[in-house]
């Protein structure tokens, strides 16, 4: 008789289910409503942070951005250098500013931590590794030039290397 299950393993649900990304800024259970941040003002309200006018009573904790920032812990580093970068700076920093304008409109917790020069390069340091992809793109659509990813999915981390 043939064995119809051949070349699959049965499914055991006796075991742990483990999570596949373990982010310490996500909260593990849902945040009262309304909650606001003391920090930025963000409002926590129908499931997801956004800009809105401070309820009255509102609960008050630190959102995932504001906490990463404290902690100096981000989630997206973006790399820009090259000759191209040395000689437009200014303008390509605008639209790095641009971007973060964009997304943080619409995404309280899309965010850039902090600018700084490093080794001839300029590093650039997210709170979310959307924004770090989003300005890459930004960059290589105006700009052209090489563009890298190196995500790890086990930090959460993604790592943007753009230079011209």
């Amino acid at each position: 008789m043939k064995n119809r299950f051949a070349g699959f393993a049965p499914v055991r649900r006796d075991r742990l289910v483990q999570d596949t990304r373990h982010d310490a800024y996500k909260a593990r259970h849902k945040l009262p409503e309304p909650t606001v941040c003391a920090q930025c003002g963000a409002v926590f309200q129908g499931g997801r942070w956004q800009w809105l006018p401070r309820p009255a009573q509102a609960h008050e904790q630190m959102c995932p951005a504001c906490h990463r920032i404290h902690d100096a812990f981000p989630a997206g580093f973006v790399t820009v250098g090259g000759p191209f970068f040395k000689q437009h700076r200014e303008e390509l920093l605008h639209l790095v500013s641009n971007e973060e304008a964009r997304a943080k409109a619409e995404h309280p917790l899309k965010r850039i931590m902090n600018i700084e020069d490093q080794d001839g390069d300029t590093l650039i340091t997210t709170t979310d590794i959307h924004l770090a992809r989003g300005i890459g793109e930004a960059l290589h659509h105006a700009y052209q030039g090489e563009l890298e990813y190196h995500y790890n999915e086990q930090e959460n981390l993604l790592r943007v290397v753009w230079q011209r």
